[in-house]
């Protein structure tokens, strides 16, 4: 899957691009959900993908909506017939992103964001070269810490993996394309919406719209008016 842009017609009406693919990656806890939700709601022509997952629906959530929830078997059935752009096994459940819908966004024209671990977007940009990767870190490690324990009801031991996971995805940042700080929701948004923003407007987005133009300058004579 490319992300090269669209270009114009003779007319010099837009045809319809490619999508741009952008991930979002960040240790449970950090908010990435919740600003890549707020993402699609302040940027026009973006969808977040719902992913596959083989966890049962946790109160609230809903079919279709939150995830599309699957048996495990069925998901390794998926997995066995390279159904996955990416997928992975997280705290003992899976998770992945389905390689036909994320296309069909693509081609339509619709940039698509992925929320997803580190492994999961190591497996985007190697099938996905040009994948846009956006990681959020959250202010320090105590401030995480506080969140996670605020909003979860694990064990002790199941906290202390998660810290540890965590830790070990941190070190990945360097991976990424961008780095932002969840330090507060809508400063954090803006800094991400910024990002699509000017990833729509790089050179391999819009190259062949704007060859479309410029040749219409070099097109017919120029008529002086005296």
């Amino acid at each position: 899957m490319s992300s090269e842009g669209g270009d114009l017609s003779g007319s010099g009406r837009a045809a319809k691009r490619r999508g741009l693919l952008f991930v979002i990656s960040a240790p449970s806890g950090t908010g990435k959900t919740t600003v890549a939700e707020r993402l699609v709601q302040v940027v026009p022509d973006l969808s977040l993908s719902r992913s596959y997952t083989s966890r049962a629906a946790r109160p609230g959530e809903v079919n279709g909506i939150d995830y599309n929830f699957i048996t495990r078997a069925r998901f390794e059935e998926m997995i066995a017939g390279d159904a996955f752009l990416e997928s992975a096994e997280v705290f003992g459940n899976l998770y992945g992103t389905g390689a036909v819908d994320a296309e069909t966004d693509l081609a339509g024209g619709r940039d698509l964001v992925l929320v997803i671990d580190v492994q999961g977007a190591r497996q985007v940009r190697t099938r996905c070269p040009g994948t846009v990767g956006v990681f959020v870190l959250p202010p320090s490690f105590a401030v995480l810490e506080r969140r996670l324990r605020g909003r979860s009801a694990d064990t002790e031991d199941a906290m202390q993996r998660r810290l540890q996971t965590a830790r070990d995805e941190v070190a990945a940042f360097m991976e990424y394309d961008y780095v932002v700080v969840n330090d507060e929701l809508e400063a954090c948004v803006d800094r991400v919406r910024a990002i699509v923003l000017a990833e729509r407007a790089r050179l391999r987005s819009v190259r062949d719209m704007a060859e479309a133009i410029v040749k219409t300058f070099t097109q017919g004579s120029i008529v002086r008016k005296d």
